[in-house]
């Protein structure tokens, strides 16, 4: 059996994927959801990537072959339940067998660099905060927000309902009144220090509020789309053992995603100040975890024990992704 995966990044029109380089990432998970959800079936699943579909639009060509004897993933019950949650975690340590469960899970050719410990804690979530002024502050961040967050909801088909958020009532409400105009952010921002609230419940008290933090490391620096590929692949078996383990997850994007730009030059913003703050970021970083893991690093985020996120968003329905009356080579 055949089908194709048409993918699309959002370089247009988000800020923290430029590069492509976020949407690449889940662009392997999802292929990896496709190979572990296939086992159920006793099927087995190669994928070749179309090189000469464009790079903002990649293709996959995916093959399933029965395999009687192929055994059911032990992730496959656990895809439905993975989620993000944004509130603070216990800050109980995670044992060695949690450990050596999530290292194993990223394969041969990554590896995971851990940060536990009140004092490494610490300095992450200052590294949060910081790079949470940043996100904050851009034109070009507040488009992004605004347009994926579904306002008083507790679940979302394609959107982060603002339950999910992390802040209390009261800034969420003043979240949403700001989020009418970036003239109303940038009012809140230089005159009534709008970003304090958010960055100290949505950055600086979860970053103190959990086991650990970590950073995915590849062996070898990441350049190509298929790099980033099997990157999300790996990414989402680790997510998936984190959900399996009891534990929950929040990923932290924006300090890899800023000192990526840093390092590669790329000017991402009109704001002048945008540049000399991503430098300052990836200083800041190459400090916590060294330059070579910052370098190398494909995916941030921070584990803890406690109950899973009430509020989340789900998947689309699979018929509004099926393309009509589309052949799997021509589409």
């Amino acid at each position: 059996m055949h089908a194709a995966v048409h993918g699309f990044d959002t370089r247009e029109h988000c800020v923290y994927d430029l590069d492509g380089h976020s949407s690449q990432i889940a662009f392997g998970a999802l292929l990896e959801t496709i190979a572990i959800a296939a086992s159920q079936f006793g099927w087995q699943l190669s994928i070749t990537h179309r090189q000469e579909s464009p790079e903002s639009r990649p293709v996959f060509d995916l093959y399933f072959e029965a395999k009687p004897d192929l055994a059911v993933d032990p992730l496959l019950s656990y895809i439905e339940r993975r989620t993000v949650q944004r509130r603070p975690m216990s800050t109980r340590a995670l044992n060695q067998d949690q450990i050596r469960a999530l290292e194993n899970a990223v394969g041969p050719n990554f590896s995971l660099v851990w940060k536990h410990g009140f004092k490494n804690k610490l300095a992450t979530a200052m590294l949060l905060f910081r790079s949470a002024k940043l996100r904050l502050t851009l034109p070009e961040a507040f488009e992004v927000h605004r347009s994926v967050i579904e306002w008083q909801a507790q679940f979302s088909a394609d959107k982060i309902p603002d339950q999910a958020l992390g802040s209390d009532p009261l800034t969420t409400r003043v979240m949403r009144f700001a989020m009418h105009s970036w003239e109303r952010v940038h009012f809140l921002n230089r005159f009534l220090a709008g970003t304090w609230a958010p960055r100290l419940q949505l950055d600086l008290l979860p970053g103190l509020s959990c086991a650990a933090h970590f950073l995915m490391v590849a062996h070898q620096s990441p350049k190509t789309m298929d790099d980033y590929i099997e990157a999300g692949r790996r990414m989402q078996r680790l997510w998936l053992t984190v959900t399996q383990l009891g534990l929950s997850m929040q990923p932290e994007i924006t300090p890899l995603v800023f000192s990526r730009y840093a390092k590669d030059g790329r000017t991402f913003s009109r704001e002048a100040f945008a540049n000399a703050s991503a430098r300052q970021i990836r200083d800041e970083m190459q400090m916590l975890v060294g330059a070579q893991n910052c370098d190398q690093a494909v995916f941030m985020g921070r584990i803890g024990h406690g109950p899973a996120a009430t509020s989340r968003s789900l998947r689309r329905p699979l018929d509004e992704l099926l393309l009509p009356n589309a052949s799997a080579r021509n589409v």
